[in-house]
């Protein structure tokens, strides 16, 4: 079943799978990595005026347990704005409540703060770092610029823009790049139901993974990785 859903590629000397469903297994930890989960963002937009179907936690959490389920993970490492804002672990439901306090207690939980939550509260188990390093990878929420050591990270919402048939589709996906000394970094696609994305190409993205000598947006396609050129440096 996780050959099915998610795709293997090389990524630092490890081996690395993207899931179509935006997360992120690393076999040999047995780890899932998600970023972005943006939990609570529709009862802070109706908070604001703006109603929106205040279902988003619920749906978030049960497609992050259904990742675990799949890929048999023991290992959760979340990468920033986990919540959509320092209060919303508050406004959480009692059935969006109980699934986080059921994950938070089961697995061996990392939760990476990012600019949504730098103040997350330690209501619920696992660990609460600003970073994290494993098998000299960097797992921090926003890439750092400069960056020469491996990295994953989360923040952009990267979704890839094409055209498909007179079409215009836009997808949730990776951007990877790759320094001239051979350095992989990786930008995480957004996890959480209810959020919005940022071109993949846009000079926002490509300046984070500065220095590079490629950039690519990378999508899980029947079981592999397909990947679609978005920079590359000068010859």
């Amino acid at each position: 079943m996780v050959r099915a859903m998610f795709a293997p590629f090389a990524f630092a000397g490890h081996e690395l799978a993207l899931g179509a469903a935006r997360a992120l297994y690393w076999p040999a930890e047995r780890a899932l990595l998600v970023a972005d989960l943006h939990l609570e963002k529709a009862s802070w937009f109706a908070a604001r005026g703006q109603m929106l179907p205040p279902y988003d936690s619920r749906d978030t959490l049960e497609r992050l347990a259904d990742a675990v389920k799949a890929t048999g993970a023991r290992r959760v490492i979340t990468l920033g704005d986990n919540f959509h804002d320092d209060a919303g672990a508050l406004r959480l439901d009692p059935h969006a409540c109980g699934m986080l306090e059921a994950l938070t207690r089961a697995l061996d939980w990392v939760w990476i703060t990012g600019n949504h939550d730098e103040a997350l509260p330690r209501g619920f188990g696992g660990t609460i770092l600003p970073e994290l390093a494993i098998g000299g990878v960097i797992l921090r929420h926003e890439a750092r610029p400069g960056e020469t050591a491996p990295e994953l990270s989360g923040h952009y919402h990267p979704k890839l823009r094409i055209s498909v048939r007179n079409r215009n589709i836009a997808r949730p996906c990776a951007v990877f790049g790759r320094s001239a000394g051979g350095g992989d970094r990786m930008i995480l696609p957004a996890f959480g139901s209810l959020t919005g994305g940022l071109d993949a190409g846009h000079p926002e993205i490509l300046g984070a993974l500065q220095p590079a000598r490629r950039i690519e947006a990378l999508m899980p396609a029947g079981g592999k990785i397909a990947r679609f050129p978005l920079w590359q440096a000068a010859a």
